[in-house]
């Protein structure tokens, strides 16, 4: 008899994992930092999880997108910050004689 072999857990749980994740960032926004442990409290606090590699895969996952989110958001700063700076156009010296 030959065995299937079935996706790995991560596979097939990360639907689940990013569905459970981004429930929790709607419904307490505020609640969660760019720090796994804090996360993964949290988690514990908040949701009603069994599984420890569940919570953890959860937290790490809440971890690394909100490093993600705010790492976008200082890139788009930046940027937006460095437009504002310069000039539109060549600096001309009207006191330079040629």
């Amino acid at each position: 008899m030959t065995r299937i072999k079935y996706p790995s857990y991560r596979a097939h749980g990360m639907d689940r994992v990013r569905r459970i994740s981004t429930e929790l960032l709607s419904r307490y926004p505020d609640k969660f930092v760019q720090d796994f442990e804090h996360n993964k409290k949290m988690v514990n606090k908040l949701a009603r999880i069994r599984s420890k590699v569940l919570r953890n895969t959860i937290a790490g996952y809440l971890t690394s997108y909100l490093r993600k989110n705010s790492s976008q958001q200082e890139v788009q700063a930046s940027s937006s910050e460095s437009e504002a700076i310069e000039p539109p156009g060549p600096v001309i010296d009207e006191n330079r004689r040629e």
